[in-house]
């Protein structure tokens, strides 16, 4: 059973520089990757090969099993694409715009009304089509571009940064969306935002410097470095010089009135004497949780040069 996409020593280069070099990753099933990287960290060029936007240097691109430069067409049926701007004709109405995508993915004519509203109904948009794209709010004319790049059922979704500029409601139903459609396509999904890949994403892919730093789960990303800070939540909260005089605290941040992020260095053993220093001095311990690593601190080590050599 061939792998969704199945990338192969992908390299290439702009004139005497190396974009990328040696990429090789695989999508094997349904559900979201997130590609993460820097500006310049190459993210953005393995994106146009993988898309058939760019033709590589050196190596192999394969959707479903067709290569995307010897078999394009065919390869290229089995993607789809949101671009960070969607590709939006705004003087067309949904109907129109959708029907036009459709005709350009070589649907059959037969098969393209029912495809338009299967999509729209997914997207939540089938209440404005007879509306100009040109009149939708930037959340909608969000879930326009997200139709149009799953109307013709492709095996592969390549999303670039789908969720940027959007307010907080909109935010909220396009993940709700983009996690819909992972349950029936496998989703590539580009950011430079740590946290939006950390939400939306159980598989992680990092590029950094041109090469493939890091390809694994979001809980080995999690876990990539110790913990050394903890949560803290009391009743009857101390002041923060009492918690510093505690062995091993090396910082606290009040977070709000009532609860604190406090930064140890050493063991564990921390949680045990906080906890004690709290029935001590009666600060009701309501909860204490130790941290994972921090996301910045994740991408800082990852991107550093030591980790690449």
């Amino acid at each position: 059973m061939s792998s969704i996409l199945r990338i192969e020593q992908l390299s290439h280069k702009y004139t005497s520089t190396w974009a990328i070099r040696d990429i090789n990753m695989e999508i094997a099933q349904n559900g979201i990757v997130g590609l993460l990287g820097s500006n310049g960290a190459g993210k953005s060029t393995t994106m146009n090969i993988i898309c058939g936007v760019l033709n590589q240097t050196e190596g192999d691109v394969f959707i479903n099993g067709f290569n995307i430069r010897t078999q394009a067409e065919s390869a290229k049926k089995e993607i789809g694409f949101l671009p960070q701007i969607p590709p939006l004709y705004k003087d067309l109405t949904i109907d129109e715009y959708l029907r036009y995508c459709a005709e350009l993915r070589f649907m059959e004519k037969g098969k393209i009304r029912a495809a338009v509203e299967e999509v729209k109904e997914m997207c939540g948009i089938a209440h404005f089509s007879n509306r100009l794209i040109s009149n939708l709010s930037g959340g909608y004319r969000q879930r326009v571009g997200i139709a149009q790049a799953i109307i013709h059922k492709p095996k592969l979704v390549v999303m670039d940064e789908p969720t940027n500029g959007l307010d907080p409601n909109q935010l909220i139903e396009v993940r709700k969306l983009i996690k819909e459609i992972s349950l029936d396509h496998a989703v590539l999904l580009s950011s430079h935002i740590l946290s939006e890949i950390h939400i939306l994403c159980k598989e992680i892919i990092m590029i950094e410097g041109g090469r493939l730093v890091f390809a694994d789960s979001m809980d080995a990303f999690d876990n990539y470095m110790p913990s050394n800070s903890l949560l803290m939540r009391m009743e009857n909260p101390p002041a923060m010089g009492d918690i510093l005089k505690i062995e091993g605290v090396s910082k606290v941040d009040f977070l709000t009135e009532k609860k604190a992020r406090i930064y140890f260095e050493g063991d564990e053993g921390i949680s045990e004497r906080l906890i004690a220093a709290g029935v001590q001095f009666n600060w009701q311990l309501r909860e204490i949780t130790i941290e994972k690593g921090q996301l910045d601190d994740i991408f800082k080590s990852l991107s550093s040069p030591q980790s690449n050599s």
